[in-house]
């Protein structure tokens, strides 16, 4: 159950609040109809045919992709810009238009060793991983990482197939 709660959260169909909820509500259960209460509106693995996901690993390449919904490419920052900021503000560095996305979301620092991600007392979080951004962390090609309810997965430079994403 646990493992389907951290899908859904992964998937972007559950919220921070309703997976700990949830979570919480996982360990706590008596019955297996509590437990299938907790995941019903989720969708069950295995659901597509074998015939289906043949074809989509043929065209797409990874049924993992199709799981995770196509996060969009964030090319991190090249050059001599040491600071980049997110967030809805004009101003900064990549202004995205979402409203679970604060004015001053986050912002990404260079040192010697590559990029630290840093959240700015967004109101929604800012996530690494799967995983709520609460000090500098430091971040790498191949990372989720997610402004409110927008995830990107970063990039040194973009994939053949795809021209980079530098805001929306």
């Amino acid at each position: 159950m646990l493992d389907a709660l951290r899908d859904g959260f992964a998937d972007g169909r559950l919220t921070h609040e309703t997976l700990v909820h949830r979570a919480e509500a996982t360990l706590l259960a008596r019955t297996s109809t509590d437990l299938r209460g907790l995941v019903a509106d989720l969708p069950r693995p295995g659901l597509l045919s074998a015939a289906a996901t043949a074809a989509y690993r043929r065209v797409r390449g990874s049924a993992d992709r199709w799981r995770r919904g196509f996060p969009l490419v964030l090319r991190l920052p090249s050059g001599s810009q040491r600071r980049f900021t997110v967030g809805r503000e004009l101003a900064c560095d990549m202004t995205l238009a979402d409203q679970t996305v604060s004015r001053w979301h986050a912002s990404l620092h260079r040192d010697s060793d590559g990029w630290l991600l840093d959240d700015l007392g967004s109101t929604n979080g800012t996530w690494l991983n799967g995983w709520r951004v609460t000090t500098a962390s430091r971040i790498t090609p191949g990372d989720l990482v997610s402004f409110g309810a927008v995830t990107f997965v970063l990039a040194d430079r973009p994939p053949a197939a795809a021209a980079p994403v530098t805001g929306c």
